[in-house]
């Protein structure tokens, strides 16, 4: 039996001006990832990481595609920062990602001793930079980083989650 095709997607990308390289700039490219991972058929959450002004990573969820589990958008976007500067220390860096980070991605971000995380929807079931727990603030850790929680384009990234999950579960079963 041939793969369902994948959702549309009702969204569009965002266009933000290159003149102000902001939070809601950067975190504009990671919501444009997380509508490539819905047009994939993958969880809608994007991520980039932004180093000097550069983006040196950029990705979106993969598990499906990739049938890996931990091919996160946070964990293919370190990768691919890590590899872009021959360092897997990103000292320095910030990771923009649509949707608080996972206990995976989360330990990724503390390992590869990021400058700071700014996420835009707080997941208080699995997130792990404040929501279900806070893994930066792990006592004998030798590195902690900033964290922007919510505020930043959240609106929009929680809307594109939401309206992803509630057409999921429109889908007739494929059973």
């Amino acid at each position: 039996m041939p793969e369902p095709a994948p959702l549309a997607c009702p969204f569009q990308k965002r266009f933000p001006s290159q003149l102000v390289r902001d939070d809601a700039f950067y975190m504009s490219l990671a919501y444009n990832q997380a509508i490539d991972a819905w047009r994939e058929d993958e969880v809608p959450i994007g991520a980039v990481i932004v180093f000097g002004g550069e983006v040196i990573g950029s990705a979106h969820n993969r598990v499906e595609t990739s049938r890996d589990p931990t091919s996160h958008a946070e964990m293919l976007a370190i990768t691919q920062a890590a590899s872009k500067i021959g360092d897997w220390r990103l000292e320095g860096a910030t990771v923009y990602v649509t949707k608080e980070p996972c206990p995976m991605c989360s330990g990724a971000m503390v390992m590869s001793r990021v400058k700071r995380v700014c996420y835009s929807v707080p997941d208080p079931k699995m997130g792990c930079l404040g929501g279900a727990a806070d893994l930066n603030l792990l006592e004998r850790s030798n590195h902690r980083f900033e964290v922007t929680r919510g505020g930043v384009l959240e609106d929009e990234c929680r809307e594109l989650l939401q309206a992803f999950f509630r057409a999921k579960r429109q889908e007739p079963d494929a059973s």
